[in-house]
């Protein structure tokens, strides 16, 4: 069983989007600051890789930063804004309040990093940022490396109000979590991908306790629970626990991004109910079973699938900017 840590949640990435015209993701591509900043993505890289020297708990902050910002207002590094006065921005949403710092930290440093280069300085988008950080941390922890595009401008606006209804919770069976994807042009095969994110990351037992505890009712989903884990998790997570406490979510291997996510499943070690569904509904199941038996496989979907993620919700033009600090406004 996984130790155990008290830390932010870094829980379900929540699966939700929010599409805009195909149009808008035309602009992206590789090398897109060839002229303007050449070294860019090598600046990134060091930059990235000197924080996760540090701690490994870059990995599944940045990605989930980057899913919650994707899911919500597009790839426009939103969610990065702090709230001022009044304005309640997108990270102090109930939903976003788990997403812990060592994601925007992250991001904020890489940020640096490349202006503080003169050629570079104010060229760079803190959305283009988040994503070239986040393959990074994929490739350091052990997944796949790829081409990522870029071309993104930062978003104009953040608040709260707008994370509503697009976060899905972790109770999600696989119609809700097809549903969402279908809608914004995501299939359940890259569905599935993107949940294998959770080979990495923690949470927090209030998210899953329902489940071992609720173990001997006549659910299909609950008592698809390996037993053996069911009780490992009640050790951990007794009730009426500490709510700081976090598990890892992935009990043998959690600081490495491979295919064991989907083996978990198949041993019913799923820590969610939006995870272990997807071994469980019929439907879901052969992909499950197919990328359990081939990483090479799965390395490629999920390319595929984050490359896909990247495009959702792009700002072009007077719709966006290139902000000097992450977290305000220009």
């Amino acid at each position: 069983m996984g130790r155990f840590i008290n830390l932010p949640v870094l829980l379900s990435f929540s699966l939700g989007f929010c599409l805009f015209p195909d149009t808008i993701s035309a602009q992206l591509r590789q090398n897109y600051y060839a002229s303007s900043c050449p070294n860019v993505e090598s600046i990134v890289r060091k930059a990235v890789a000197k924080i996760f020297k540090k701690t490994f708990v870059t990995v599944p902050a940045t990605l989930r930063l980057f899913f919650h910002d994707c899911f919500v207002q597009g790839c426009d590094a939103s969610v990065m804004i702090a709230s001022s006065g009044g304005n309640k921005a997108e990270k102090d949403h109930p939903d976003n309040l788990s997403l812990a710092g060592d994601g925007f930290d992250t991001v904020i440093k890489a940020k640096a990093a490349v202006d503080a280069v003169p050629s570079c300085r104010n060229k760079v988008s803190c959305a283009d940022i988040m994503a070239m950080a986040t393959r990074d941390v994929i490739a350091l922890s052990g997944g796949p490396s790829y081409a990522v595009e870029l071309g993104r401008l930062d978003g104009l606006n953040s608040t709260a109000a707008s994370v509503n209804g697009k976060l899905p919770q972790s109770s999600f069976n696989l119609n809700q979590l097809n549903s969402m994807f279908a809608a914004n042009g995501l299939s359940q095969p890259e569905m599935i991908a993107l949940s294998a994110a959770h080979t990495v990351g923690f949470s927090h037992c209030s998210k899953f306790s329902n489940r071992i505890y609720g173990f001997d009712r006549q659910n299909s989903v609950e008592l698809a629970m390996n037993r053996t884990y069911a009780t490992q998790l009640q050790q951990v997570c007794p009730k009426n626990v500490d709510p700081r406490i976090a598990i890892n979510m992935d009990p043998d291997t959690p600081k490495i991004f491979v295919n064991a996510y989907f083996k978990n499943l198949q041993n019913g070690q799923g820590l969610l109910t939006s995870d272990q569904v997807l071994f469980t509904d019929l439907r879901s199941r052969p992909t499950v079973n197919g990328w359990a038996t081939n990483s090479q496989a799965f390395n490629q979907a999920f390319v595929t699938a984050m490359t896909k993620l990247g495009r959702v919700g792009v700002k072009t033009g007077p719709n966006g900017d290139i902000r000097t600090n992450c977290a305000a406004f220009n």
